[in-house]
Formats: structure tokens, C-alpha cells, sequence
């Protein structure tokens, strides 16, 4: 789960790293009763679960009351990227002289906690990293050691940081470890990690995503945001036992499957061939051709998109299964979509004869030959 700003500030406070939380309002009449807690200039922040929040007018500056009050009304209400914004956080602005990226997040490769750092901080990391890789540096934790201070010392080498600086980015080092440890996450990111007017560094913006297993015994953050309701086709697909996953609100392609690692490896290749994943679920193992039938029935509810792809590795759950399942999809709910198919594994020649007559289905006998028909279709527009 991606924590809201104002709740990765709260949590960076907890653990003694010098922050930016401000004011959270929901509406104007809540800020006009936190007013003389506000601090000016102030910085007036949407609170959406995803980032661009600047390039859609979701950030504003405000000397006054009068000016963030308008500001508060122009970005409550507002929608990114499919995002409804119903709070802002407002703080004051600080005078920061130099800015850098630091993050904690676990890498698959080593399997192991790795900070990432660059000098170049405020920036957009993966864009730094594909135009300017030079600029990012890393280190992997020993999880048996945990993080230790020197790490800072490589870091701050590689920033030209001074002997005051560069302790006390080990200490934001090794309070942002604990943080990441004790409350099971899979990424904590400062982005800015600033160097302010007194020279100290706070965090002016962050991001924590938290392990969702994790989330029954971290009750301070399980809590739903008020106003933010449960997106239906979550919990649609919850009550099957599917694990329905939104990607990004720009994208009109969904990926079915049966397993996580599948369903990552299919998101990462659309995204090779310039497509975008909307949204993704996984079956898990086991899964009947009714449940199927109800999977594709959820996967396709959402209007936007256009088309499937389903990838299914055959083992307890079978390839016959999920070929019938998706025919009764079809004929029951007279779905028209492209469904792009791939079977391996147990009762494949079964399923391939399921699917042979149906004309929105297409087969393809591999993964890499799965998104070269996707990006067929995106080019050549739908064959349904």
C-alpha cells in the first residue's frame, strides 16, 4: 500500500527524521479552523496516492490566508491520474539551498534492502536514471548487519558533502532503515532529501509503500483514508479469491494470470513496446472455469479497456479450465473485447481446441509473441 504524503511525513517524524509536515485539510471550513496554524509562504499539496501531482496544478504556493484558501479550492475536488483529491497538506516553505534523492527499497536481484542515492535530488529518478545513470549510486544492506553509517560516507563522497553534512545524512541513513524495517516496506523514498537556509537536511517529500501482509499488524496506517472508498472491482475480485491489482489510470490493456512473477513479467514487456497496463489479476492456483468465467468478467468491467492478455502457466490450475472459462465468459456475457491467450503446462492441447472457434481469441505461443499481437492491435485497431 502507497501511504498518502502527510502520513510518510508523520512517519518520518516518528522516527526522528527532520521533515516538512504541515497542516492536513479536507475542505475550506477546516482550513479556516487551522488558519493560525499555518505557516508562511506555504506550500499547498494534493494528497493522492500517485505522483505528477505538480504537473497537474495538484502543488501551489501561497504568501496569505487569502491565497491559500484559493489555492485549496482549486485543488480540492481536482482528479490525477484517476485520483480524487479530497486532502491537502499545507507547510511552509523552505529555503533550500541543494537538494538530493535517497531511498530504501528491496532489490529482487540480491534479495536484500539497497539505498539508492543521487545527488540530483527533486528530480524524476527513473527518468535520472535512463538519461543520466552516472548520477545514481548504490548500496546494498547486509539484512544480518542492517544499514551502517558508512554508507553515508561513500554517498556523501560522491555529493561533496562536508564532515557536519555528512553525519548527519547518516543519521537520516539509519533512521530511514529502521523505519523501512519495522514497518515492513517495500520502498521508502525522500525525494527531495534538502539541504535548508541552517544547513541541516529535512525531507521535504517522501514516499512510503508499505507490504500489504504487513497491514494487520500496523493498525496506525491500515486505517482507510476518510472519503476514500474501496475500489468495487478490488473487492469484487477479493470475494473470488483473485487479487485484482489497478496499474496506471492512462493504460487500456489488462493482464490475467496465475501467479505475481507472471503478471510483473507481462507488465514489464507491454511497457518494453511503449503500452501501458490499466489493470492486472491474479488467479492465484486452483481456479475453476466459473471462477474464470467471472475473472474476465471483472478484468473487462472496466470500460477503458480494450484489450487482454491472459497468461497462464498450467499446473493445479489447468489450461482447460481457463479456456472453457473464458468461453462461457464470452457466450454469457457477450464480450467482444480481444483476448489475447497463452497456454503452458497441463491440458494445453485441450485448450487450444476449447478456444480454436472463438473469434475475438487469439492464440500465441509465448509470452514475447503475446505483446507482439498486443501491439499488432494497438496498431492495426481491434479484430473483433
Amino acid at each position: 500500500m502507497d501511504l498518502m504524503e502527510y502520513r510518510a511525513q508523520t512517519l518520518f517524524d516518528k522516527y526522528g527524521l527532520r521533515c516538512n509536515l504541515g497542516t492536513v485539510v479536507s475542505d475550506l471550513e477546516e482550513l479556516e479552523e487551522k488558519k493560525d496554524q499555518l505557516v508562511y509562504p506555504a506550500v499547498i499539496k494534493a494528497q493522492v496516492r500517485t505522483g505528477g501531482r505538480g504537473k497537474a496544478g495538484g502543488i501551489k504556493f501561497a504568501e496569505n490566508y487569502g491565497e491559500a484558501a484559493a489555492a485549496a479550492k482549486a485543488i480540492l475536488g481536482m482528479d490525477i491520474k484517476g485520483h480524487t483529491v479530497r486532502k491537502l497538506m499545507i507547510s511552509g516553505k523552505k529555503e533550500i539551498t541543494r537538494e538530493f534523492y535517497l531511498s530504501v527499497m528491496l532489490d529482487r536481484g540480491t534479495k536484500c534492502p539497497v539505498f539508492i542515492f543521487s545527488p540530483e535530488g527533486g528530480m524524476d529518478i527513473e527518468k535520472l536514471a535512463k538519461e543520466q545513470p552516472e548520477k545514481i549510486f548504490r548500496a546494498v544492506v547486509d539484512p544480518m548487519l542492517g544499514a551502517q553509517a558508512y554508507t553515508a560516507n561513500y554517498f556523501a563522497s560522491k555529493a561533496g558533502l562536508d564532515k557536519a553534512q555528512t553525519k548527519d545524512l547518516a543519521s537520516v541513513l539509519l533512521k530511514l532503515y529502521r523505519l523501512f524495517t519495522e514497518y515492513n516496506c517495500l520502498l521508502c523514498e525522500i525525494n527531495p532529501l534538502a539541504i535548508v537556509a541552517d544547513g541541516g537536511l529535512v525531507a521535504i517529500d517522501g514516499k512510503v509503500s508499505v507490504d500489504d501482509s504487513a497491514l494487520v499488524k500496523l493498525p496506525d496506517i491500515a486505517a482507510p483514508e476518510s472519503g476514500e472508498k474501496p475500489d468495487p472491482l478490488v473487492e469484487e475480485a477479493a470475494g473470488f479469491n483473485f487479487l485484482y491489482i489497478p496499474c496506471d489510470p492512462t493504460g487500456d490493456v489488462a493482464v490475467v494470470s496465475n501467479g505475481s512473477g507472471m503478471i510483473m513479467s507481462c507488465i514489464d514487456h507491454i511497457a518494453k513496446h511503449g503500452m501501458t497496463v490499466r489493470a492486472s489479476l491474479d488467479l492465484g492456483g486452483g481456479a475453476t472455469s466459473d471462477r474464470i468465467k467471472e475473472a474476465v468478467r471483472i478484468i473487462l468491467a472496466d470500460r477503458k479497456i480494450r484489450y487482454l492478455f491472459i497468461n497462464i502457466f498450467g499446473g493445479i490450475t489447468r489450461c482447460s479450465e481457463v479456456a472453457l472459462g473464458i468461453k462461457k465468459a464470452i457466450e454469457e456475457y457477450g464480450i467482444k473485447s480481444p483476448i489475447i491467450v497463452r497456454f503452458e503446462g497441463t491440458n494445453k492441447e485441450i485448450a487450444l481446441e476449447t478456444i480454436k472457434p472463438l473469434e475475438n481469441v487469439i492464440y500465441a505461443d509465448g509470452l514475447i509473441s503475446g505483446v507482439n499481437e498486443l501491439c499488432a492491435l494497438e496498431k492495426g485497431g481491434d479484430r473483433s
